[in-house]
Parts: structure tokens; C-alpha cells; sequence
């Protein structure tokens, strides 16, 4: 457990340096991306590869333990949940430091046996922590917050690594579903970062900034 808490614009851009250096962000107008949704953008990232680097997943999640405990309290949650598959690993790391059990939530019942979306001990006084690699519009926290919610138990909060900062209505999607949302960075935090570092050119960095500034109207733009 850390023993300091950085202020959120330190952890913000420590967390954008750390995903630059491990190569977890790559941008690209020349060649742009395509996402689930099937639209295409110039920025990835892939909040999987942390796992693989142990001085950086153990700082993001001294950041995420902190981040949540400033936020949200030091005695708010009695379980913390990974939503499945990415969600699970930071979850594990994430209980571990908060002192606290860990459950995790599957996409959908997995059609045989106890039939369950939940897997490991969650019960109706539980308060439960969501615990994610990252969020775009908040759609798929809703599904896991809803399996949480069936077992009785209660989930107010969820807390992502990373959160693309890019759609207005997300953190108020959330807030209707009765979600608060804890981050550690955004795409503005990371493009922050990477002028400063100056990761890429200056013609790509430009065209990033356009895409985020109206997302909506770039992939339009480049369709």
C-alpha cells in the first residue's frame, strides 16, 4: 500500500509516461486503427501489456490503490471485482493492496454448472469495487455494475487505469447508472506527454489533437 498520495495531475502524467515507454500507446494518422465499434482513429492503446512490466504495473497500481482511497475512501469497499478478462489482473493487484477480497465478473453466464457471471465469494452486504483496464463510453461497465447488483451486493464505484477522456457523456452515463468513475489518465494526459517527450513527429501529434478534439468529426473526415 503506498504510504503517499501524488496529487491527480502528478499521477496523471507519470501514468501517460509509463504506458509511452512500454510502448502501450502507439499513435498513427498515416495508417489510422480500426476499433470494435468498426471506426477507425490514429490513437491505441493496449493497457494489456502492463502486466508484463513489473516496476510499471507496481506503480500504476500503488497509483489506482491511492487514487481510489483519496477518492472514494479508506474503509468504502469490502470486495473488489475484475470484469472479464482484462479487468482481472488489475483487480487481483488492486485487492491485494486495499487488503480485501477479490471476485471477478464474466461478459456473460458461462452455460453450464452453476451457470454464474460471478466467480469467487460476493454477497449482499458486500460494496464492491469495478475494477477495469480502461473505459471509452462507459457501456460495458453498466453489464458487469448490473451482474454485481444481482447478487445483492452494491457497486458505486468502478476504477480504470486508463479512461480515453474523448466522449462528454461517459462520467454522466455512469452517473445515472449510480457509477462514479476514478481514473489515473486520458488521451489528453498521454498527448500532454508525448509532446513532451517529443515520441512522435510533430505532423502526427497534430493530427492526434484534431481526433480528440472532435473524434466524432475526424472519423467522418476519414472515412
Amino acid at each position: 500500500m503506498t504510504l503517499s498520495f501524488p496529487t491527480p495531475e502528478e499521477i496523471a502524467r507519470l501514468s501517460a509516461r509509463a504506458l509511452l515507454e512500454i510502448k502501450a500507446v502507439d499513435f498513427n494518422a498515416a495508417e489510422p486503427f480500426t476499433y470494435a465499434s468498426g471506426l477507425k482513429g490514429p490513437t491505441y492503446v493496449d493497457c494489456r501489456r502492463i502486466i508484463s512490466y513489473p516496476r510499471v504495473r507496481q506503480v500504476l497500481m500503488d497509483f489506482l490503490g491511492a487514487t481510489v482511497m483519496r477518492d472514494a475512501g479508506f474503509e468504502e469497499f469490502t470486495n473488489v471485482a475484475g470484469g472479464e478478462t482484462a479487468g482481472i489482473p488489475f483487480a487481483a493487484m488492486v485487492a491485494e493492496r486495499l487488503g480485501l477480497p477479490m471476485s471477478y465478473v464474466r461478459k456473460k453466464p458461462k452455460g453450464y454448472g452453476r451457470n454464474a457471471r460471478i466467480e469467487g465469494r460476493m454477497d449482499e452486504r458486500d460494496k464492491v469495487l469495478l475494477v477495469e483496464d480502461l473505459t471509452t463510453d462507459g457501456g460495458s461497465k453498466l453489464s458487469f455494475v448490473d451482474a454485481i447488483r444481482d447478487t445483492g451486493a452494491s457497486c458505486a464505484h468502478t476504477a480504470v487505469i486508463f479512461y480515453y477522456g474523448i466522449f462528454p457523456d461517459t462520467t454522466q452515463r455512469l452517473a445515472d447508472h449510480g457509477v462514479r468513475l476514478h481514473h489515473l489518465c486520458t488521451w489528453w494526459d498521454v498527448l500532454a506527454e508525448a509532446k513532451a517527450q517529443s515520441a512522435f513527429d510533430a505532423a502526427t501529434l497534430t493530427e492526434v489533437e484534431s481526433f480528440l478534439t472532435d473524434p466524432r468529426d475526424w472519423q467522418e473526415r476519414n472515412s
